[in-house]
């Protein structure tokens, strides 16, 4: 399974990235909007974990551009952020993100749920 992470501050880039791949996922890791759309829609990937406040394109803008892409449309898009109020949450949704997770997260609970949406693909595929 490959997972797109897209992450502008280094550390937490780099932290997310080996949590990851650890798991034996094959990951490509990204620090702006701009090049998530880019990277995303010539090469896709299985699952996008994306934050919000990020250069070039914000995650808002990033999500619903790739729901709006054939190739990326039913991508499961991963929501982390610092952004904890009802209007981003309901802002990330309506631009179709799949999951929201707010920082500081729990790595046990992201892999969990990056291992249900996994499976969820799975089950989906014909």
């Amino acid at each position: 399974m490959r997972i797109l992470v897209v992450e502008d501050q280094d550390s937490i880039r780099r932290m997310i990235e080996a949590l990851v791949g650890a798991r034996g996922y094959k990951v490509t890791a990204v620090s702006t909007g701009t090049k998530a759309i880019d990277v995303a829609t010539t090469d896709p990937h299985d699952m996008v974990l994306l934050v919000l406040m990020i250069p070039g394109y914000d995650g808002f803008e990033v999500c619903r551009r790739l729901r709006s892409d054939p190739t990326t449309r039913t991508v499961p898009i991963l929501i982390i952020s610092a952004l904890d109020d009802a209007e981003s949450r309901s802002k990330a949704a309506e631009a179709g993100a799949t999951v929201y997770y707010t920082k500081p997260f729990s790595p046990m609970a992201l892999l969990k749920e990056i291992d249900r949406l996994r499976t969820e693909s799975a089950k989906a595929a014909p």
